[in-house]
């Protein structure tokens, strides 16, 4: 405190303005903060809302992806990101549903990617021929849904590598499918995951697809996840793609390529006299290498020759910009090709 705030204070205490007894009653009141200690928070909220976007974009990509593979209309939004012990998630899956374990790849660990199964019975259904209508008992799939299935899987994995990839490189690789949610153990019962739950319409089906990321294999990319970075990441994808984009459309322009002969200077004169038949006699021989210009620059050097009859040209040399510089310089003494 300073003189000033010191001298301020014993004003108040001696003319009684500041009461002491309530000072000390409040001085007593500590401020509780309640914590669960079986579910620790081990994302903030800055990280939670930067998984929430990469999902976000994950969402937007299978709108569109998938109504084309699936040939209905598919509508996919985040419903809610959390937290919370693995043994919570398993729990509150249904019996028999559709469960993929999927390898996240350099990490060691795997992921779970579970969707309601009236969900997939509708997108088999779709993919089969059929209206997507399913009405029926759920059971487990036969071999032959368990393949269409997969096919469907892995598609997502690859929308879901894109949206990754703006914070971090990983691979999703399907591992296996499985029915029974207690049958499937990627990290101990108490320990904290991180679980996406989306929802997905098909048609008039509507289901939620789940994302389970247990908390170790996300621990060596805690500190990449912000929503700054994911930011300034998608910012410089963008700027990346732009180029691409620039740079492709640029190899489909044409541009107009010369062979020069060679070179001579004439007066004006000269050239007003010439007639059909005349013979110019250039400074170059038979064997003298040529300009080959793109555009209104010198580019290159080649040989004259023939290829199957018809007239071409062997480049012997690529010029540099000092050559280039030299080759053109040259020409703006009056010299005609």
């Amino acid at each position: 405190m300073s003189q000033s705030e010191i001298d301020s204070l014993l004003s108040a205490l001696t003319s009684g303005s500041v009461d002491l007894d309530a000072i000390s009653q409040n001085s007593g009141e500590y401020k509780i903060k309640v914590y669960d200690f079986k579910r620790p928070d081990k994302f903030s909220k800055d990280q939670l809302r930067a998984i929430q976007m990469i999902h976000e974009s994950f969402a937007r990509q299978m709108t569109t992806v998938m109504s084309t593979l699936i040939r209905s209309m598919v509508s996919v939004e985040v419903a809610s990101v959390d937290q919370l012990a693995y043994e919570e998630f398993v729990n509150s899956l249904v019996q028999p549903t559709v469960i993929g374990t999927i390898e996240m790849y350099p990490f060691n660990g795997n992921i779970l990617l579970e969707i309601n199964p009236n969900l997939v019975f509708s997108i088999i259904d779709r993919m089969l021929g059929g209206k997507g209508d399913f009405s029926g008992k759920v059971r487990e799939l036969t071999d032959i849904e368990k393949t269409v299935t997969e096919r469907v899987l892995m598609r997502m994995l690859e929308l879901l590598e894109d949206s990754w990839s703006t914070v971090v490189d990983v691979r999703f690789r399907f591992e296996s499918m499985e029915s029974n949610p207690f049958f499937v153990q990627i990290c101990p019962p108490r320990d904290m995951v991180l679980l996406v739950i989306m929802k997905l319409k098909v048609g008039d089906m509507e289901g939620m697809l789940s994302l389970c990321f247990p908390y170790f294999l996300m621990e060596p990319i805690v500190d990449k996840l912000s929503s700054q970075q994911w930011f300034a990441s998608t910012s410089r994808k963008r700027d990346e793609d732009e180029r691409d984009h620039i740079v492709n459309s640029l190899k489909n322009v044409k541009v107009p390529l010369t062979l020069e002969l060679g070179h001579t200077v004439l007066s004006l004169a000269d050239v007003y006299a010439l007639e059909p038949g005349d013979v110019i006699k250039l400074d170059e021989t038979r064997e003298s290498e040529i300009a080959v210009r793109v555009g209104n620059h010198v580019r290159f050097k080649a040989r004259p020759g023939t290829l199957d009859g018809r007239v071409a040209a062997e480049l012997t040399q690529v010029m540099s910009a000092a050559g280039q510089e030299e080759a053109e310089g040259g020409d703006e003494d009056g010299r005609s090709s």
